[in-house]
């Protein structure tokens, strides 16, 4: 890896400008062709703050946890975690390298038009910006409903837990608490960037300071551990689901971490908004994943060595209705002092970390909405284009959370395909991370003109492979998860994303390729 100072294309790290040092993430977005419409306040900290909370560790794992029980347990989950996280820094080397270069709010489609070449670029951009703008609607719909089911949890247990007469809501209860977290992250996303800083950090601390807590406390209070032998070599293969061979239960496991080490490119949608985004939208793609590596290993370690029963866990007759981190949680405080409340405060932990994470989620929706409508890709763009007063592109905002609500509607109707949508958060949202990396490697081999990081002479090597390993889990997790196949049985990825690539593609056959040209520049270069 390479930190130059950005003139090798035409950059200088700080522009003299009749004695005034212009930033040089202003300087290079001018370059691009854009004008700063959005206030550049955010620091490089600021910036991590965002990716590392929508990454959310306590989200992710504590979302997934049963997936990873079910297939595999503490062997997949403690050792698939890096297996997933090395892959995943590949591409964000690979992300960040040309983020450095491209620090635009779009991100990903921009990064595409360009690399592609002229011929390809309005094509390549529309393709990798419909992945990325409906897989970040996905993310928020998983993350905020994640949140309603947890709430839901909370309630049971505080309630006497469902062994205990305690209550649980219904689904429409569910999807109205789901609502009500929207809309709260909706208005606080309103506020100016000042407070939007403010919170991403707070969500950064909360989620760090979180993690170890929780991963200590946790096993500190539990008065049955797991043997350091099962945590390290326990392979569970009952799953109930007719699945024998330890490969394949191995690579459906892996989905808990790959999920949740996902959506740091929040950092490159920020880079508009973040001081030297030339350089600081690189370091918070490459430290929100490495910290979210380290701390998210820890925590699994924790939580994995409080499990001792894992049919238990993953049964429905559980006093959490089988959600298998609450139930640890509770029967750790339980087993100690008599009642679970202390469990129940720790998943109040986690709920806000939830929070931060769909919060932040939202703020990326945001900025890639406007970005994709200020180039006219979007229907009704110059409305979704604008920005208030206060430098906030609030009808993006707003847009994006009512994206996210009606997308959670399918849950009403069947869970099956919620979750098929939903897929479209993890395998919809690295293919649009893979696109632009694969034209970098291939129709930009020799033209791409690195910024200030890059990767030197591996950024080849390193692109080809965070292509292969995206290509390799947009197979591994469209595979069935349970055997005999039935209609409920079936896993509906591929025709979840298949569907949106056939849309996407057809869209742009029938209407787009007649007036999209790809990223507009607005002003005079």
């Amino acid at each position: 890896m390479v930190w130059g100072s950005g003139e090798e294309m035409g950059t200088p790290s700080g522009v003299e400008n009749g004695g005034v040092s212009v930033d040089s993430g202003h300087s290079r977005l001018h370059e691009l062709g854009y004008k700063q419409e959005l206030k550049r306040d955010l620091s490089m900290f600021s910036n991590f703050a965002f990716s590392f909370s929508i990454i959310s560790v306590l989200t992710g794992i504590t979302t997934l946890y049963n997936t990873g029980l079910k297939f595999g347990g503490p062997v997949v989950m403690v050792y698939g975690w890096f297996v997933a996280g090395i892959f995943t820094m590949f591409v964000g080397l690979s992300m960040a390298e040309i983020c450095s270069s491209y620090p635009t709010s779009g991100g990903l489609y921009y990064w595409s038009a360009k690399l592609a070449g002229p011929s390809w670029a309005p094509f390549a951009s529309w393709l990798t910006g419909w992945f990325n703008i409906v897989g970040q609607w996905a993310v928020t719909t998983s993350v905020d409903f994640s949140l309603a089911q947890l709430i839901q949890v909370i309630i049971l247990l505080s309630t006497g837990g469902k062994n205990g007469g305690g209550y649980m809501a219904s689904k429409y209860i569910v999807i109205c608490f789901h609502g009500g977290i929207l809309l709260i992250h909706a208005i606080i996303n309103s506020l100016p960037i000042f407070w939007l800083s403010f919170f991403g950090q707070l969500a950064a601390a909360w989620n760090l300071v979180g993690v170890f807590v929780l991963m200590v406390l946790i096993p500190m209070v539990s008065t049955e551990r797991a043997t350091t032998k099962f945590v390290f070599t326990h392979f569970n293969t009952d799953n109930g689901d007719g699945i024998n061979s330890r490969v394949y239960i191995f690579f459906l496991g892996l989905l808990m971490s790959q999920y949740t080490l996902t959506g740091y490119d929040a950092s490159a949608h920020m880079t508009e908004e973040t001081k030297s985004a030339d350089k600081n939208g690189p370091r918070g793609i490459i430290s929100s994943i490495g910290i979210s590596i380290i701390v998210g290993w820890g925590y699994l370690l924790g939580i994995t060595f409080c499990v001792t029963n894992i049919p238990y866990l993953l049964s429905s007759d559980n006093d959490a209705g089988g959600y298998a981190i609450a139930e640890v949680f509770y029967q750790a405080f339980k087993s100690r002092y008599g009642n679970g409340t202390g469990g129940i405060i720790c998943l109040g932990v986690i709920a806000i970390a939830i929070f931060f994470c769909g919060m932040s989620s939202v703020t990326s929706n945001s900025r890639m909405a406007y970005a994709f409508s200020r180039d006219g890709a979007m229907p009704f763009s110059t409305f979704w284009h604008r920005v208030n007063n206060q430098e906030v592109p609030i009808n993006a905002v707003w847009l994006s959370a009512f994206i996210s609500f009606c997308m959670a509607l399918t849950s009403l109707g069947s869970l099956v395909a919620f979750e098929a949508m939903v897929s479209i958060a993890t395998i919809g949202l690295y293919i649009a991370y893979a696109l632009p990396i694969f034209f970098r490697v291939t129709l930009a081999h020799n033209s791409f003109i690195p910024g200030p990081f890059n990767l030197g002479r591996y950024g080849v090597l390193v692109g080809w492979i965070a292509v292969l390993w995206v290509a390799t889990i947009s197979v591994l997790f469209s595979l069935p998860v349970a055997y005999p196949i039935t209609e409920e049985t079936l896993n509906y990825t591929p025709v979840a994303v298949g569907g949106l690539l056939i849309l996407i593609v057809s869209s742009w056959i029938l209407s787009a390729r007649h007036w999209f040209k790809g990223p507009i520049t607005n002003i005079d270069i």
